[in-house]
């Protein structure tokens, strides 16, 4: 598979715009600001497929890329405080369609930043998928910003957080400035399509 073969074909801001699902597709989901447009763009060697924010909440609209014949999808960002009870609504319409519309998902990447116990709406973010039987792993960005000790105890530590969503879901540690984790996240998105 060509990683270097994408492009952004289409973008939608509420359910009722979703086209049908044509291609599988791999979901990259987290908090805002937890790093899903560095990690796409590191994913495609690209430095601006998908649009990096100075400010939390950038990504609105469910975007997709065609990346050699399959969607990667890039989810707004949850959690962020500072919209509207409106907009927040209009982003659970969203993401509730979104995943109920019966869509070729071939895995959803959840995104925790590495430094920091997974928060409320990540653990919501898996329960939900637990509950639609939809395939999930969690993928620890910014793993660069921890010296060594510090990436050993929060590794242990997210394991111990996570352990009841499952045996078998994989953790993999994620830098868009070293590259570590792309490999694996690449490997999966092969295997699966």
């Amino acid at each position: 598979m060509n990683f270097n073969n994408a492009y952004f074909e289409k973008a939608f801001g509420t359910f009722s715009q979703l086209e049908e699902s044509k291609l599988p597709e791999f979901c990259f989901s987290g908090r805002s600001n937890v790093g899903k447009s560095s990690l796409i763009n590191k994913l495609v060697n690209r430095k601006s497929l998908a649009r990096v924010g100075g400010k939390p909440g950038k990504t609105v609209t469910v975007n997709f890329y065609n990346v050699d014949g399959v969607y990667i999808v890039d989810l707004p960002g949850f959690g962020y405080a500072k919209v509207s009870a409106s907009e927040r609504e209009r982003w659970e319409d969203l993401m509730e369609g979104y995943f109920k519309s019966g869509r070729n998902i071939k895995m959803v990447f959840c995104l925790v930043d590495m430094r920091h116990p997974a928060t409320d709406f990540d653990i919501s973010m898996m329960d939900f998928l637990k509950i639609m039987g939809i395939p999930y792993c969690v993928v620890l960005t910014k793993s660069d910003k921890l010296n060594k000790t510090e990436y050993s105890t929060r590794l242990s530590l997210i394991k111990e957080e996570l352990s009841s969503y499952g045996e078998g879901v994989d953790i993999i540690p994620f830098s868009a400035q070293t590259g570590e984790g792309v490999q694996k996240l690449r490997t999966i998105i092969e295997t699966l399509r």
